[in-house]
């Protein structure tokens, strides 16, 4: 889920390379939604280039913040 991975990265040093198939989807749907930077491969490339996520924008850390706040 991409706001897993969201969180999952939250505290990574960027830029982070990602290599597993589920994660560069996940990090080109938080791309698509602004809530991070990343240069990603293609379909067809994703088995032969890895994707880089630059950073989490500050729309990212807002989502985050109100995951965090979000009562449980």
């Amino acid at each position: 889920m991409p706001m897993d991975f969201l969180r999952r990265i939250e505290d990574q040093a960027f830029p982070l390379t990602v290599t597993d198939p589920v994660d560069i989807r996940n990090a080109a749907v938080l791309v698509a939604a602004g809530l991070v930077e990343a240069e990603l491969p293609n379909e067809s490339e994703a088995s032969e280039r890895p994707g880089v996520v630059l950073c989490i924008t500050p729309l990212g850390r807002a989502a985050l913040k109100r995951m965090r706040d979000k009562p449980a």
